[in-house]
């Protein structure tokens, strides 16, 4: 199992557990556990909506591929913490990282 805590808009810190061989990207998980993701394109890197911050963790995490980066250069509160939840594969990496959701509501 991999487990990760969420913090969620309103503060609330959640542990999150998923099976290793889920084959899934962080925002089809948040959405399936509830939380209030837009997600406008559907998990391409084009609207920035499934945003969050790796408030403990980002060392873990593979470095943001080009067009991640340049989707987040685009927002002008991104900062180096700044990920996209579509783009970062639920596997071993996430054990234990800490995120906040931050992209747009819903």
């Amino acid at each position: 199992m991999i487990n990760f805590s969420v913090i969620d808009r309103d503060g609330t810190r959640k542990e999150v557990e998923v099976p290793e061989d889920i084959n899934l990207n962080l925002m089809e998980v948040l959405k399936a556990s509830e939380y209030n993701i837009l997600a406008t394109c559907g998990g391409m890197a084009l609207c920035a909506t499934c945003r969050v911050e790796v408030e403990s963790g980002l060392e873990q995490l593979q470095p943001a591929g080009d067009q991640e980066l340049d989707m987040l250069d685009m927002l002008p509160d991104a900062a180096t913490e700044s990920r996209l939840a579509c783009q970062l594969r639920v596997n071993q990496q996430l054990e234990g990282i800490v995120i906040r959701i931050s992209g747009d509501l819903a």
